[in-house]
């Protein structure tokens, strides 16, 4: 091997190399011309890609036109690998470490949304109910396109997290694609503390609290899951338990533009409502399989069902929804999910100065397809939740804007008193709602 490097150069060659011998557990006193030996094995490819990636840093370091700052250098050498990856996985800087721990605790508000990123746009998925976001009118679909006027093309989801989060009373201005009404807008909102109902209804008591009931005549009720947090599954279950005192024979479980949350509460809600059996599982590469399934202790009881989800329903919502569809416990109505069903583990590196968040692996669903849509994945691949055969019921554009302004009018009507106000046809306003509606009346009378 050619030592044609610089002192630090040929230190990180010899670093990575013996980092990749170590890789593959070599044993003090082992015979080299054995074909088994660890040196024979050794991927001479890698190494040479090594001594390549050595060498433009060499050559960069002493010849470029300007002095550069190597820790810079490495940084964006090891941001532009980490670019050929899924979204979720991200370098983070030592100057970045502290407030990616402590997050939006205390001194940190955000605007109420959530992101992600599709063919290098920053897409809101879900903006979260009463929240800053959702009153300015940002709806799930739309791009964000600008914050204080810089673009985010290419933008990294923590990186654009960490330009909308701010000290509380501070203001963020974004420029703001609708793709419903194909226009753009600047929309300036003030950063609060977001705390948010995960578990709602259609519409509010006098009291305040959710009416979970939604066709009294025939007992069918409705609840509405905008995240899964710590509470969520205690919330939900207080929910339903109201919902059968008080006779309900159906259930309709909204997940749109639901983003997902903790593992763990969707588990926990799964297992309500199905008594044995795999709920979700987990695979990598170079992970142990892992697999939670359901006890028979605590379930429901076994009504009828419907799952609404949309385009923005995520994560948590897909691991929930798929498991309620393999085991039969539930109909699926809407559009395709997502497709974000991946795993992402904190490596840390230089002994803790900075971290990796690495997607490591994929939740599986009970049949055992993925849920992740992968870079390549196309509509006709399997990935994510589909509707079941004749429940797949699409909006138009129009269609989408009027429900989202009738959902957030109904929502903050349900906060500020207000005069009495005509009711929408639902198969107008809401044909998704109305489709399950009509399909647990169905399965309700014929039983």
């Amino acid at each position: 091997m050619p030592w044609k490097y610089s002192g630090i150069y040929a230190f990180v060659l010899l670093l990575l190399v013996s980092h990749t011998l170590a890789a593959a557990e070599v044993s003090q006193g082992d015979d080299p011309t054995d074909p088994d030996n660890v040196y024979a094995n050794v991927d001479e490819e890698y190494v040479e890609l090594i001594q390549l990636f050595a060498d433009t840093l060499d050559q960069v370091d002493r010849n470029y036109v300007k002095d550069v700052d190597r820790r810079e250098l490495m940084e964006a050498a090891i941001r532009g690998v980490i670019s050929k990856l899924d979204p979720y996985s991200n370098y983070i800087a030592p100057q970045d470490l502290e407030q990616f721990k402590t997050g939006v605790e205390s001194e940190f508000g955000g605007i109420g949304i959530q992101v992600s990123t599709r063919d290098g746009n920053l897409v809101v998925t879900s903006p979260l109910i009463d929240t800053p976001a959702y009153k300015a009118g940002i709806i799930a679909g739309d791009r964000i396109t600008h914050i204080e006027g810089e673009k985010t093309q290419g933008l990294s989801i923590d990186d654009a997290i960490k330009k909308l989060k701010g000290p509380v009373g501070t203001t963020v201005t974004m420029t703001v694609y609708h793709p419903s009404t194909f226009s753009s807008e600047e929309v300036t909102v003030q950063r609060e503390i977001v705390q948010i109902e995960t578990v709602m209804g259609d519409e509010r008591l006098e009291g305040g609290d959710w009416d979970y009931m939604l066709d009294h005549a025939n007992k069918i009720g409705y609840v509405r899951i905008s995240a899964f947090s710590r509470h969520t599954a205690d919330d939900l279950h207080q929910a339903i338990t109201r919902l059968l005192d008080d006779g309900m024979k159906a259930l309709i479980l909204d997940l749109r533009s639901n983003p997902g949350g903790l593992l763990t509460s969707a588990v926990e809600i799964c297992d309500m409502f199905i008594d044995e059996g795999k709920i979700v599982s987990t695979e990598g590469r170079n992970s142990p399989k892992r697999v939670w399934t359901a006890e028979k202790e605590g379930t429901l009881p076994d009504f009828p069902m419907v799952v609404l989800i949309d385009h923005y329903s995520a994560s948590a919502s897909e691991i929930l929804s798929a498991c309620l569809q393999d085991h039969q416990r539930a109909t699926i109505v809407g559009e395709r999910s997502w497709g974000k069903g991946s795993v992402q583990n904190i490596i840390e590196l230089e002994e803790g100065k900075s971290a990796l968040k690495l997607t490591t692996a994929g939740y599986q669903r009970p049949s055992g397809e993925k849920i992740h849509r992968f870079e390549g994945d196309t509509e006709k691949d399997k990935w994510g939740v589909s509707p079941d055969d004749g429940m797949d019921v699409s909006m138009s554009r129009e269609q989408k804007v009027a429900y989202h302004s009738y959902r957030r009018r109904r929502d903050q009507d349900t906060i500020i008193p207000h005069p009495p106000a005509p009711q929408e046809e639902l198969s107008e306003i809401d044909p998704v709602l109305s489709k399950g509606l009509e399909h647990l009346k169905a399965e309700l009378s014929s039983s």
